[in-house]
């Protein structure tokens, strides 16, 4: 009994941080703590412990000061976040039975892509809309048609007389627009500006102003750089339509700001936070009334971080997404069903509108106010983030604004600078994609399609333009996904799959590790690696290459089993099979580099080798290789 009141009684001891650095330094072998630092794509350098030191001054609850907490001040109680899944079709009765199946399965606002080829018409619109623009509100980026949307839709409703009705937001972003198309329209700009006045009158409660970062991110653009571009664009869109005789709370209350979800879950949550610090930040700065300008936000789960390869861990990718969107405090959400690059189906587009649904009754996240809140590492890295991207917008407008730095490329530039840095990262493997460059399923049968040529929509209008250099729509995968397409296509041809032989020295316990490292690295760009059986003899390794022909070879072993036999092997190979090439697991002593390299080894691969490069060589080798062979 006594020893249960003791354990009753018990208490974790408390530990200072000098205690904690003490111990994590000896758990690092000698390593300062310093050394788990790391550095985001927007040069933010990460800490591997926030401590209440790192505390800074914050709003005590959500809907105030500078609403980095959110715009209301319980959170998704009250207003809870629209479950905008954009809908896909193929015809218009498609469409409208679509959106009637997912109103009864927890859609809340219409969303579908009217980029869609099929002719916007006040019948189609008629058809599709049916009774539902009294009782839902719209989520939808017109882009280039927002003009003629808005003309239907007034058509429409007319009819009636419920223009009161007609909620949510159908907007478009005539920069982003340009940045995709590469070309710049002064008409089509004023066209719109014109367009947006008139639709505040004929719209009171519909939002139609939009400033979508989503292209930038499709690009490759950092946190703070997208956050920088939503500022810029923000301030071009108050100046230019402020021009045009509205009032300031007139035109803050018409925004709406879109922006997609990355698979940095931390960070994402700051982005959203930091947007709004901001926006607040211009927004008093105009004078505006915090009822009017309290920014509006509506997310989608990133297409930039989706694989081809290994699809169903999409499904993962947009779970962690819009987890971060609505801890974010996001008004609108759109999660991309785990298919989408190769055809989403109505399976995929139903989990899709779960997950939401899960995140809401399940998860409880309706429930709680702002949870991340007061947490010393997210608070800490929104405020970095938010002077970092403050920065980037000063930038822009030191660069004659928006408009400007994309007509001399400077933006676009800027934006290549991010992406060449992650791109790298995925190709050297120091930054993972399960499914790709990680674990990839070699047994997996994947359909690539191509990408379908896009016709100017300025092109279509008849407007005339100026032309830059359009931002490209870019995902991490796509350099393996190459990869995978071209082992494919060479495995059709040539009626085998692309193969290295794996000369495994020792026994298990010895070369087992480098093996499965290997099986992994050549597996990322739809390479077999064939192992032999433990190799202990010249003679041994001649028969494995004899009885599995093919140009590649790689040895793997303990750095004590290279030395003792796998020097001796690789000579004798060398010698009776010239035409051969032979890789080494792993990264020898300096000093030994060369002696391997004189004996016939090619490249040693290792953990930070550029896996991406190694592979193209490969393939592209054994494509010459094999056509040569074909035509002897």
């Amino acid at each position: 009994m006594n020893s249960l009141e003791t354990i009753k009684n018990q208490s974790f001891p408390s530990c200072t941080t000098l205690e904690w650095k003490a111990k994590a330094e000896q758990s690092l072998k000698g390593k300062t703590v310093e050394t788990l630092q790391t550095t985001t794509y927007e040069n933010i350098i990460l800490k591997p412990l926030y401590t209440e030191q790192d505390e800074r001054l914050v709003p005590d609850y959500p809907g105030g000061s500078d609403f980095r907490r959110g715009i209301y001040p319980l959170g998704y109680l009250t207003n809870d976040w629209v479950v905008a899944q954009q809908l896909s079709y193929e015809t218009m009765e498609e469409l409208q039975q679509k959106l009637n199946q997912s109103f009864d399965k927890g859609q809340t606002a219409i969303s579908f892509n009217v980029s869609n080829n099929l002719l916007i018409t006040e019948t189609n619109l008629a058809k599709v809309l049916a009774e539902s623009y009294r009782k839902y509100p719209f989520s939808i980026n017109a882009k280039g048609r927002q003009i003629s949307f808005l003309a239907e839709l007034e058509r429409i409703v007319e009819q009636d007389g419920d223009f009161d009705k007609v909620n949510g937001y159908i907007g478009a972003d005539p920069v982003a627009v340009f940045a995709v198309e590469g070309c710049i329209s002064e008409e089509f700009m004023n066209d719109w500006v014109k367009n947006i006045v008139r639709s505040i009158e004929k719209f009171p409660n519909l939002r139609t102003i939009l400033i979508d970062t989503t292209p930038y991110h499709r690009g490759g653009a950092s946190a703070d750089q997208e956050l920088g571009i939503a500022m810029a664009e923000g301030l071009f869109y108050l100046e230019n339509i402020q021009d045009a005789g509205l009032e300031l709370d007139e035109i803050f209350e018409k925004m709406i700001f879109q922006f997609s979800i990355g698979g940095n879950f931390f960070m994402e949550i700051a982005k959203l936070r930091a947007a709004r610090i901001l926006w607040n930040r211009i927004s008093n700065v105009y004078g505006a009334a915090d009822d009017k300008s309290k920014m509006h936000i509506a997310a989608e789960t990133s297409s930039f971080t989706k694989t081809i390869n290994d699809p169903h861990v999409n499904l993962l990718r947009a779970g962690n997404e819009a987890f971060a969107a609505v801890v974010g405090g996001i008004q609108y959400l759109h999660v991309s069903p785990f298919d989408e690059l190769t055809g989403a189906t109505s399976v995929s587009e139903r989990i899709a509108r779960n997950i939401q649904l899960l995140l809401k009754e399940e998860a409880h996240l309706k429930k709680v106010i702002d949870p991340a809140g007061g947490s010393w590492y997210v608070e800490e890295l929104t405020n970095n983030l938010a002077e970092k991207a403050w920065a980037f917008f000063q930038a822009i407008e030191a660069n004659g604004g928006i408009l400007e730095v994309l007509k001399s490329s400077w933006l676009q530039q800027e934006i290549a600078k991010v992406y060449q840095k992650k791109n790298h990262d995925v190709q050297t493997r120091k930054k993972s994609m399960v499914g790709t460059n990680v674990y990839a399923n070699l047994d997996e049968i994947i359909t690539y399609q191509k990408t379908q040529a896009k016709t100017s929509y300025f092109t279509q209008k008849n407007y005339s333009f100026v032309k830059v250099e359009a931002i490209p729509d870019l995902r991490l995968s796509i350099p393996f996904e190459e990869l995978r397409s071209k082992a494919s296509y060479l495995e059709g041809k040539f009626g085998s799959k692309p193969t290295v032989g794996m000369i495994c020295l020792g026994g298990l316990k010895q070369h087992k590790a480098r093996l499965d490292f290997m099986k992994g690295f050549l597996a990322a760009g739809g390479l077999k690696a064939a192992e032999s059986k433990p190799i202990l003899s010249i003679d041994h390794a001649r028969q494995f290459v004899l009885e599995h022909p093919t140009k590649y070879y790689c040895f793997c072993g303990t750095d004590d089993q290279y030395e003792i036999i796998g020097y001796e092997i690789l000579t004798a190979l060398k010698t009776e099979f010239p035409e051969l090439t032979f890789y080494l697991a792993g990264l020898p002593e300096k000093e030994k580099q060369e002696q391997w390299i004189k004996a016939g080894i090619k490249e040693f691969i290792h953990i930070k080798n550029n896996c991406y490069e190694t592979l193209t060589a490969i393939l592209n080798e054994l494509e010459v290789s094999k056509v040569e062979e074909t035509n002897a």
